[in-house]
């Protein structure tokens, strides 16, 4: 009966050293748990940009808004009734040219 109760405490104690100690045991739960948080983190940030873009898809299905503000930037388009301005700055003259020229080359 000694020997029954000795060879039960010395699986127990190398079950219990093999969950504490070993690469399996405890350490490995630890970085599962946390590489478990961070894939949720990161799942949150990639669902919140799904959100976005289901957004902005539907606002481009739908919403005439959208689809104008899009042809005006990305195209370069107007709308009927409206006028177009276009800045040009001014060229340099001659005159400011060769005043450029001499005073560089002195």
């Amino acid at each position: 009966m000694k020997w029954l109760a000795a060879a039960l405490a010395v699986a127990v104690i190398l079950l219990q050293y093999r969950v504490w100690f070993s690469e399996d045991g405890v350490h490995a739960l630890s970085r599962l748990q946390l590489a478990v948080a961070t894939q949720r983190g990161e799942n949150e940030q990639l669902a919140e940009r799904n959100h976005q873009l289901a957004a902005e898809v539907r606002d481009l299905k739908t919403g005439m808004d959208a689809l104008e503000e899009r042809a005006r930037s990305d195209l370069g388009m107007i709308a009927r009734g409206e006028t177009f301005y276009q800045v040009v700055p001014p060229r340099p003259s001659e005159s400011s040219r060769t005043a450029t020229r001499t005073a560089s080359a002195r």
